[in-house]
């Protein structure tokens, strides 16, 4: 990892802050245990009473003084937020990471949904982060959107950048369909080859006339994705081709939906 210059000590404290204090199961003990695994020392370990935010942020800034640098408070974080920490609690894992990210912004980093830490335009002031919060990525969190929808296209949707976050998320999508089927082809012919009238990949049984509708349908959706949505986007200026944050909302809300198919795709011959 690249060195991670230090935060300002405002950062620390409010990271420490809502550390301790957003999810009542991340303990002191806890704290302990991640703190040592991401070797940063527990400075103030034995001072009982002492609250576990201020242990939090002496161990913090005791480190970065010495090391100058947060390479291990990004690790500690990292471990903290690990997803099987949180099976069952989704919601509280979600409400965890947005508060440790509206703290990490103003230090120019996010940790995506792999929790990698990316880089970000630094936040200088509060509307900055309320533009994170309330903008298209946190939207599409609010509609349950496939997960592959943040995978492709998570640094688009942090920049609130419409354009971009479709074009992106498109192209994941048919990058997923060759993944899928083995194709190397792409745009419709991919979409003819994958789930032609001898498909190489099916969204159900493909037994009856019903489902051949279906699936036909759902081929056309694909047609219509790349003839709509793609294609454009790789020959005209971004300046040419508007898209507002409805418009990404419900185009990406389309490519969601076929990721879900996708998820139940069968493949029945080789390509």
């Amino acid at each position: 990892m690249a060195i991670i210059t230090s935060f300002k000590p405002s950062t620390l404290e409010m990271l420490a802050n809502n550390i301790a204090d957003v999810d009542p199961q991340i303990t002191g003990s806890v704290i302990h245990h991640f703190l040592q695994q991401a070797q940063i020392e527990d400075v103030s370990y034995s001072e009982q009473y002492l609250a576990k935010r201020k242990k939090l942020y002496n161990a913090f800034a005791s480190y970065q003084n010495t090391y100058k640098y947060a390479n291990n408070i990004i690790a500690f974080i990292q471990l903290l937020l690990a997803p099987q920490r949180y099976l069952g609690n989704e919601d509280m894992y979600n409400k965890v990471k947005e508060a440790i990210n509206n703290q990490l912004v103003f230090e120019g980093l996010f940790l995506n949904e792999a929790n990698e830490l990316v880089a970000v335009e630094k936040a200088s002031k509060i509307t900055d982060v309320q533009i994170r919060v309330d903008g298209l990525r946190n939207k599409l969190i609010q509609q349950a959107a496939h997960q592959a929808i943040f995978h492709f296209c998570n640094e688009e949707l942090l920049a609130n950048n419409y354009f971009h976050a479709v074009f992106e998320a498109n192209k994941g999508l048919f990058h997923r369909i060759q993944d899928l089927s083995g194709l190397t082809i792409d745009g419709n012919t991919l979409i003819e080859q994958a789930f032609s009238s001898n498909p190489i990949l099916i969204i159900n049984n493909y037994i009856t006339q019903s489902e051949k509708d279906e699936h036909k349908g759902f081929c056309n959706v694909l047609k219509g994705l790349c003839g709509m949505f793609r294609n454009p986007g790789a020959h005209e200026p971004k300046i040419e081709w508007e898209i507002i944050e409805q418009d990404a909302l419900e185009i990406l809300g389309i490519i969601s939906y076929c990721h879900r198919r996708l998820d139940k795709a069968q493949k029945i011959r080789l390509a």
